[in-house]
C-alpha cells in the first residue's frame, strides 16, 4: 500500500549552481575552439540541456504531488579520496582546478560553468547519502535526486554532460566503507553507461546491468558483446535495444535477464542509474510511466530477495520536464509500496477507453 515504505530523497540547492551557458567566455583551449566550430556549424541556438531547471521541474512537481512514505534530505559533498575510489588523481586534480570557471571539458559538449564543481561534488556526496541511508536501516530505498549526471563519465574523462561518475562513486565507497561485497548496478537510461561499464570493466564484485537504445546512439557503446573482461568477465551486461522497444520489451529484459543474473550473483547492494530519456516523450526507446513502475518493482523485489530491501538509485538523464517530473513521482510511488499496473502493448488501453466511451453509439441498450 502507498505509504508503506519509507523512502529518503536526497537533493541540495547548491546543485543548481551548473549552469553553462554557451555565450559566456570560456577558458581558450583546443576543446574550445572544436566546440564553437560545431555550435557556429548549427542552423538553429544551441542551449545547454542538463540545466537547473531539470532538478526545479522534479522538485516542484513532487511537492505539488507529495507522494507518502517520501522524505526529503541532503547529504554531504564528496570527498577527493571518496572520488578517487573511481577517477584518477590527476582528473580530479584537473576538474578542482577549474572551480570558479567556465571551460569545456570535451568535445561532445561538456561544460563547467563557475560553481559546476559545487554542483558535482554535491551530486556524488548525495548519492552516497543515499546508498548509507539504505545501509544503515534509515529507511527501506532512497533516491538521489540530483545533477549533474555521471554515468558517462569515466576514470579519466568527462563525457555526455558528466562530470563525476555518480552512481559509481556510491558503490565504491559501500565496498569500502560499509561492508558490501558484491553490488548490483542496474542503468535503466536510454543512453549506456560507458563510464560505469568502464570503471568496474574487471570488476567481479560489481554486476553491471545496462538497457539502452542500441548504437549509434550516443555514446555507440553498449554492444551485446561487452560482457567484461579478466576477473571481471561475464559481469557486465548489456541490452541495447531499438528505439521502438517499450513496456513489454522492458518487462521481459528485466524479467527473463536481470533477475536470473541477481539470482546467480546475490548482491548485498543494488543501486540504479535512473535516466528518464527512455519515456516515449523524450529523446529515445518507448517507456510509459506504466512501464517505469513495473521495472521499478521488479528490480525492487530483486532488492527484497537478495539484500533486505537495500535499494538506492540516483537521477541520470532526462531532459523532457514534463516526463522527468512525472517519470520519477512514478518511481518513487512504487519504492514508498504503491500498486503497479498490468502492462499492454502500447495504444491497447487507449483503444480499450475508446471502445468503452463509443460503444453506447451502437447499442439499443439505455
Amino acid at each position: 500500500m502507498l505509504g508503506d515504505r519509507t523512502v529518503y530523497v536526497f537533493t541540495d540547492d547548491v546543485m543548481l549552481g551548473h549552469n553553462p551557458e554557451v555565450d559566456l567566455p570560456f577558458v581558450p583551449s583546443r576543446v574550445e575552439k572544436r566546440v564553437r566550430n560545431i555550435l557556429q556549424g548549427l542552423d538553429f541556438k544551441w542551449s545547454y540541456p542538463e540545466h537547473p531547471g531539470r532538478l526545479t521541474a522534479v522538485r516542484k512537481y513532487l511537492e505539488e504531488n507529495p507522494v507518502p512514505g517520501v522524505q526529503f534530505r541532503e547529504g554531504k559533498s564528496a570527498t577527493y579520496d571518496q572520488l578517487a575510489r573511481v577517477h584518477t588523481t590527476s582528473y580530479l586534480d584537473h576538474i578542482f582546478s577549474l572551480s570558479g570557471k567556465s571551460a569545456w571539458l570535451d568535445s561532445d559538449t561538456t561544460a563547467v560553468s563557475p560553481d559546476s564543481i559545487k554542483a558535482a561534488t554535491a551530486a556524488a556526496g548525495n548519492a552516497i547519502a543515499a546508498v548509507e541511508s539504505v545501509i544503515n536501516g534509515e529507511c527501506q530505498s532512497a533516491f538521489a535526486l540530483v545533477r549533474p549526471p555521471g554515468h558517462h563519465a569515466e576514470p579519466v574523462r568527462a563525457r555526455g554532460f558528466c562530470m563525476l561518475n555518480n552512481v559509481a562513486v556510491a558503490a565504491a565507497h559501500a565496498q569500502a566503507k560499509l561492508g558490501c561485497e558484491r553490488v548490483l548496478i542496474i542503468d535503466w537510461d536510454a543512453h549506456h553507461g560507458n563510464g560505469t561499464q568502464d570503471i568496474f570493466w574487471a570488476d567481479p564484485d560489481v554486476l553491471f546491468f545496462d538497457t539502452h537504445c542500441a548504437a549509434p546512439f550516443y555514446p555507440g557503446s553498449g554492444h551485446l558483446e561487452e560482457v567484461g573482461a579478466g576477473f571481471g568477465e561475464g559481469y557486465t551486461i548489456n541490452v541495447p535495444l531499438p528505439e521502438s522497444a517499450g513496456d513489454i520489451a522492458f518487462e521481459k529484459v528485466f524479467r527473463e535477464i536481470l533477475v536470473p543474473a541477481a539470482d546467480h550473483f546475490k548482491p548485498d547492494l543494488v543501486l540504479v542509474s535512473a535516466g528518464f530519456d527512455p519515456h516515449r516523450n523524450d529523446m529515445a526507446l518507448n517507456l510509459t510511466y506504466d512501464g517505469f513502475k513495473v521495472i521499478t518493482r521488479i528490480i525492487q523485489e530483486v532488492a527484497d530477495k537478495h539484500c533486505d530491501g537495500r535499494l538506492a538509485l540516483v537521477m541520470e538523464g532526462g531532459y523532457n520536464l514534463t516526463s522527468l517530473a512525472r517519470g520519477t513521482h512514478a518511481v518513487l510511488e512504487v519504492l514508498a509500496g504503491g500498486d503497479i499496473p498490468e502492462l499492454l502493448e502500447t495504444g491497447v488501453k487507449e483503444a480499450s477507453e475508446a471502445a468503452e466511451f463509443h460503444r453506447s453509439a451502437f447499442s439499443d441498450d439505455d
